[in-house]
């Protein structure tokens, strides 16, 4: 029998199943609301609902790496609980993922990623069934074809790193100093947790926020207004080394900053090498931001 797409969203809404499988449900009961979602919960798709809205702290970033370091992903996946974090299950719901991911390519989106019809919200909500907690996977990094791609996975893949790296030559792409100086770029965002990759990038309405609270704090201070003009672009520096990541003290060599290590680096490499992008993804804060 045809089922209509408002049969088959009433019992999305009453199942939390994705769209498709409600229709197939619909159609294999005959219409029936009742046998439709018995099919349903027999195959772990009817619990997703019930579970939603639980925080989910825990959980995991997934990392893919291809070969020739031409391309990654990251993607955060949790969880209500640190056990199930650590389970066999859902350290497989993460790679089923990170396979859907690589599968949809340049069409994988938010969009994509947020689709109830779509196979990540699918495995999602199997995998819900299977183990009984709420599951998200709120976003993912992918990137391809546009430089060298290094990772850093620390605390167990609780915080995971990528870094996309211009000026890196094929025959360069392999050796273990550029290996080294990867991961050390990377360890770099993982423990400073840098928000720009130059300071071009820091938008004009939050420098001014900067700026106007560095002019606040001068207001009694009775100096004449080009010298706090002048202090305050001093100020500025402080900003710029806690969130530009060339700007930031290396956490290696705390008297270097990360440009000094990427210019020392790239004269030792032989080549002009510069951070073009970076995502750093941590377990619970994508998850928080839905």
């Amino acid at each position: 029998m045809t089922i209509s797409a408002a049969e088959g969203k009433k019992l999305r809404a009453q199942t939390g199943a994705g769209m498709m499988d409600c229709k197939a449900a619909l159609e294999q009961a005959s219409g029936s609301f009742e046998e439709a979602t018995a099919i349903l919960r027999k195959k772990g798709l009817a619990t997703a609902a019930k579970r939603a809205g639980r925080a989910t702290s825990e959980g995991l970033i997934g990392h893919w790496i291809s070969p020739d370091r031409s391309s990654g992903i990251l993607v955060e996946v949790d969880c209500e609980s640190d056990f199930v974090a650590r389970t066999d299950d859902f350290h497989r719901l993460v790679d089923d993922v990170l396979t859907e991911i690589r599968r949809a390519g340049e069409l994988a989106s938010d969009l994509w990623l947020r689709d109830p019809g779509g196979p990540v919200q699918q495995r999602v909500a199997q995998a819900i069934g299977k183990m009984g907690e709420n599951m998200v996977v709120p976003r993912f990094v992918r990137y391809a074809g546009h430089g060298h791609v290094g990772q850093y996975i620390h605390m167990g893949g609780k915080i995971g790193v990528q870094v996309e790296f211009s000026g890196v030559s094929e025959p360069l792409s392999s050796s273990a100093a550029l290996g080294a100086f990867v991961k050390e770029v990377a360890m770099q965002i993982a423990a400073a947790s840098p928000s720009y990759v130059s300071r071009a990038e820091i938008p004009a309405e939050a420098l001014e926020k900067e700026r106007a609270i560095y002019r606040a704090q001068m207001e009694q201070s009775g100096k004449p207004a080009g010298v706090i003009d002048k202090i305050v672009e001093g100020k500025l520096g402080s900003f710029y080394s806690q969130v530009v990541l060339p700007d930031q003290p290396s956490i290696r060599d705390p008297k270097a900053s990360v440009a000094d290590v990427i210019a020392s680096a790239s004269k030792a490499l032989g080549a002009s090498i510069a951070v073009t992008r970076f995502a750093r993804l941590k377990v619970g804060e994508g998850a928080n931001s839905l």
